[in-house]
């Protein structure tokens, strides 16, 4: 890390900046301590790309979808702002060498059971990546971090969303012959200009896993020309000279010419997991799964971080400056009166704060910070996050759950009878006395579902916010909306049917104990799959049954009635299977310990040897 220059600023939205970890075509990388404590790396891009409109749109596009990605195994995208005068992005500051530093520089190719745990753990970052509709399209040894706990993915600064795609490019990832990624890690797709797929994360990562366990670009390098190195990535075999044996099945496997016939992420993922970072069965301990010289390297690393973080924190706050991020070099604080809206200014650290000098609550509008500052806007401070168990309000869910469900059988049971009545009155050996007779019991136990419903949507309410407010105590940093979306998006219009879901996926994923293997969300998505059905047929259902005149439509809504109860049971049933899933995970993550699970079976690449 080097120290900021006199044209640096020193604050980048409410991130106070500590020095300047590296600069690239894109822009600089700065070590920057937010508001609330938290150390985190804010890229500034260039100026001057900042004034071209087709690449402002660009970086916008693919910041939202980048910040869909979570930050397990990737950093997670804070905070940005790309409207501003020179957009930015904040990200979560991961502490450890590049793989390329550690393999080029440091310490040389990794051993054999280093590559396995590497292998796994960059397969999981690309699941979350093209989970997200990402694809990478520049995984290399300098945009991988090396961390004891296992690595990191960065930079998806030329990602492409899959949703940014227009129709002119036939709905693939990329623009046919658009060249982009780095010599010596990219896929035949990319050296010949052809449409872009996940495949081609896959054969990039072939060749991270070469170079990390021989120290040598498989294809070669630049050195003897770049359209020769493109050349062999396209139409020659990679040199795996000095490839441990027991790595040469899949690092073939990723580094087939044809996308088709290589392993898909999830099969890598099933594969590599017996050996990734959190196993403990058959691979090295998570806690050792590098050399003992690269550890004391991390160990060093994280030290003089903290020693940078002590040393800024001792010189207290600076005035706020406008969030457009540059007010020009070595820039002086002015003060500031009035409400300027909340995009206007940053903000330094409150009090209370972590490296924050002085105790006490945080100054209010009208009154001075510390060194005779106004505050910008009014701020109140925002109260920490507790972690509470859910289970009391787990249990009451339930209750709710099973009350409504017993009424939407009996609910069901009833329409099915008053659907009976019908085909007989419609056949000629019923009356409507029988018909009538069953709808006058169908209609107060609308009444009864209604009243059920609600006290279900009011305690689910309550289940999910403090579930939510436990995942942001778990996984700071991976949840894509505040804890009040927790209440608020479920009665959004249209919003309603993807935000809450995206919510739902955070909560999972910030839920899951660490421990071996990964807990399925299959029912997660089942659950909300009949949620969206439901959705659409009970409305459809009471429409048809508001303009029914005859005896034959009033059958046909009894019919939508039917299945509407149908699907409400099953959607309710996975609803019950997700509150406790989600519960015990968290439980778990308290103070339980995690459960155990089976290995996946081995064999997938290659013969036994090659294991």
């Amino acid at each position: 890390m080097e120290n900021l220059g006199a044209q640096d600023p020193r604050w980048i939205g409410e991130y106070r900046l500590l020095g300047k970890l590296g600069e690239g075509g894109m822009g600089k990388v700065f070590l920057a301590r937010s508001a609330r404590g938290r150390t985190v790396a804010v890229k500034l891009v260039q100026a001057e790309l900042a004034r071209q409109a087709d690449f402002r749109s660009r970086f916008k596009r693919e910041v939202e979808a980048a910040s869909r990605v979570g930050g397990q195994w990737t950093a997670p995208v804070l905070d940005t702002d790309t409207d501003a005068e020179v957009p930015w992005v904040a990200t979560g500051y991961i502490g450890g060498p590049s793989l390329h530093d550690v393999v080029a520089e440091d310490f040389g190719a990794l051993p054999e059971h280093s590559v396995r745990v590497l292998a796994h753990g960059l397969s999981l970052a690309l699941r979350d990546i093209h989970g997200a509709g990402l694809v990478h399209r520049d995984l290399k040894p300098s945009n991988i971090l090396i961390t004891i706990d296992g690595p990191r993915v960065i930079d998806f600064g030329i990602a492409r969303a899959l949703d940014a795609v227009d129709s002119t490019t036939g709905g693939n990832l990329t623009m046919t012959g658009a060249v982009v990624g780095s010599p010596g890690f990219m896929s035949p797709e990319q050296v010949r200009g052809e449409p872009v797929t996940a495949a081609s994360d896959v054969f990039c990562l072939g060749s991270v896993l070469a170079f990390a366990a021989t120290g040598r670009q498989p294809f070669g390098s630049v050195a003897s020309g770049i359209h020769a190195l493109m050349y062999r990535i396209a139409q020659e075999e990679p040199d795996l000279t000095g490839l441990p044996e027991g790595l040469h099945g899949l690092v073939s496997a990723c580094l087939n010419k044809d996308p088709a016939l290589r392993p898909s992420v999830a099969d890598l993922v099933a594969y590599t997991e017996r050996t990734g970072p959190d196993s403990e069965r058959t691979g090295p301990d998570p806690e050792t799964w590098l050399p003992s010289g690269l550890l004391a390297r991390l160990g060093r690393d994280a030290l003089q971080l903290l020693e940078v973080e002590a040393e800024n924190a001792q010189q207290g706050p600076v005035g706020p400056q406008p969030s457009s991020a540059y007010a020009g070099p070595l820039s002086t604080p002015t003060p500031h009166s009035g409400y300027a809206g909340p995009s206007a200014y940053a903000h330094p650290p409150h009090a209370g704060s972590p490296g924050y000098p002085v105790t006490g609550p945080a100054p209010q509008h009208g009154q001075p910070w510390p060194g005779g500052y106004q505050a910008p806007f009014p701020y109140q401070g925002r109260a920490a996050a507790v972690l509470r168990s859910a289970r009391g309000l787990c249990t009451g869910l339930l209750t709710a759950f099973g009350i409504w469900i017993v009424l939407t059988v009996i609910h069901l049971y009833l329409n099915l009878s008053l659907f009976g009545a019908y085909r007989d009155l419609l056949a000629g050996t019923g009356t409507s006395q029988a018909v009538n007779h069953r709808k006058d019991a169908v209609d107060p136990m609308d009444m009864f579902l209604f009243f059920a419903a609600v006290a279900v949507m009011v305690v689910w309410l309550v289940w999910f916010r403090r579930a939510y407010v436990n995942a942001t105590v778990l996984a700071p940093g991976r949840q894509r909306f505040g804890s009040g979306y927790a209440v608020g998006a479920w009665f959004i219009p249209v919003a309603q049917l993807w935000q809450p879901k995206q919510m739902a996926n955070d909560i999972w994923n910030s839920s899951v104990p660490p421990g071996p293997g990964r807990v399925s969300r299959t029912v997660l998505h089942w659950w909300w799959a009949l949620f969206v059905m439901m959705f659409w047929i009970e409305p459809i259902a009471g429409l048809v049954d508001l303009g029914c005149e005859t005896d034959t439509e009033r059958r046909v809504a009894t019919g939508f009635l039917i299945v509407d109860d149908i699907v409400s049971l099953l959607c309710a049933v996975l609803a019950i299977a997700v509150v406790l899933r989600i519960t015990r995970m968290q439980d778990q993550r308290i103070g339980r310990p995690a459960v155990q699970q089976p290995a996946p079976p081995a064999g997938m690449f290659g013969p036994p040897a090659a294991h």
